[in-house]
C-alpha cells in the first residue's frame, strides 16, 4: 500500500528553531504546535494563513504533546520535571512525582482511550543543559508511567529500557510502542536505537516486551502510528515508515536530522515533521490513529 499521495513532496513550512519537537495538531484553529527546546519556546504555524509566531517565550523546556479528550494540549516539561495541561495559554501541573520523588524530565506523552496518560521519563532535561535544567535521578532509572486521571495514580509500566523516549499505541490499543536512544554518537555507542513493542493488559499493565526495530541512521526520537497500524518514526536522514511488527516499508527523506511527526491538517492526512530547524509536511494516504 502506498505511504504517499501521487508527487507528494516535503515542504518546508517554517523555519528558525534551533531543535524543533513535539509536534501537535490543533484541529479548532488549524495549527501546529511545536516546541523549539533550546530556546525555550513554543512555536505555532497557522496551515491557512501560513503564519508563523511564539505562543510562548520562557516554556519550561517542554517537549512533546498531544490533545485530551476536551482537546486540551497535554505537554511535557523538562524545566518543571512534570506533565502539564494548557488550555488557552494557562498552563497547570497535572503530576510531577512518583512515591514522594521527582520525575527525571517527562519527554513524550500519549493519552489513551480511557483517559489515563502514558509518558516516558528519560532524564534528558537534567543532563543536557540546553534541554532544561540540572538535576539528579531521584529514583535511579528511567521509566515509562501511567497516570490515572481519576484517582490520582501513578504506576511505572514499563522499567527495563534505558532511554525509554517516543511512544504511541497501536489503533486498538492493544499494543504500547516505546523507542530507547541511549544510543548518542561519540558519547555511547553500544546504546540502544531501537523500538520495543510490549502488550497491554488490562489497559493498564505492560508485558512481554520485544524489540521490533533498529532504526538506522540516528535514532527513533518521536513517532507516530497511523490507522493501517504502520509506524512513522523519525531518523537522521528520513521519516520511515514500518509495519506493525517493524518491517522497513518505505523511507521519505528529509533534509534536517527528524527528532518527531504528527498527522493532521483537514483531512488528518497531512504528516508534519519536526526536523532540526525547521517544520516540514508531506500529504500521505492514510491518517493518524486516534485521529
Amino acid at each position: 500500500m502506498a505511504t504517499l499521495r501521487a508527487s507528494a513532496t516535503v515542504r518546508r513550512l517554517a523555519t528558525g528553531a534551533i531543535w524543533s519537537e513535539g509536534p501537535v495538531w490543533l484541529p479548532e484553529i488549524g495549527a501546529v504546535r511545536w516546541s523549539d527546546i533550546p530556546n525555550d519556546r513554543i512555536l505555532q504555524y497557522e496551515l491557512e494563513t501560513g503564519g508563523l509566531s511564539v505562543y510562548s517565550a520562557a516554556a519550561e523546556f517542554t517537549n512533546g504533546r498531544t490533545l485530551d479528550a476536551s482537546g486540551a494540549v497535554i505537554q511535557c516539561s523538562h524545566g518543571r520535571r512534570a506533565v502539564e495541561r494548557d488550555v488557552d495559554g494557562v498552563v497547570t501541573t497535572i503530576v510531577d512525582r512518583w512515591n514522594g520523588v521527582r520525575f527525571n524530565s517527562p519527554n513524550d506523552v500519549v493519552v489513551a482511550r480511557d483517559g489515563a496518560i502514558w509518558f516516558t521519563d528519560p532524564p534528558y532535561g537534567i543532563d543536557l543543559p540546553r534541554e532544561g535544567h540540572p538535576g539528579e535521578r531521584e529514583y535511579g532509572g528511567c521509566y515509562v508511567f501511567r497516570y490515572e486521571p481519576a484517582t490520582g495514580e501513578v504506576v511505572p509500566v514499563i522499567t527495563d529500557m534505558e532511554k525509554p523516549n517516543g511512544l504511541a499505541f497501536s489503533p486498538d490499543e492493544s499494543i504500547l510502542y516505546v523507542s530507547d536512544t541511549s544510543w548518542a554518537p561519540g558519547a555511547n555507542e553500544s546504546g540502544n536505537h531501537h523500538i520495543q513493542a510490549y502488550d497491554v493488559v488490562g489497559g493498564a499493565h505492560c508485558e512481554r516486551g520485544r524489540t521490533i526495530a533498529v532504526i538506522e541512521p540516528g535514532v527513533p526520537d518521536g513517532f507516530r502510528v497511523d490507522v493501517e497500524g504502520r509506524i512513522w518514526t523519525s531518523s537522521a536522514d528520513s521519516v520511515q515508515v514500518l509495519s506493525a511488527t517493524g518491517e522497513l516499508l518505505d523511507r521519505i527523506p528529509v533534509p534536517e536530522v527528524v527528532a518527531n511527526v504528527c498527522f493532521g491538517g483537514p483531512g488528518g492526512s497531512t504528516l508534519f515533521i519536526a526536523a532540526s530547524s525547521s517544520l516540514y509536511a508531506v500529504e500521505t494516504t492514510t491518517r493518524g490513529a486516534g485521529s
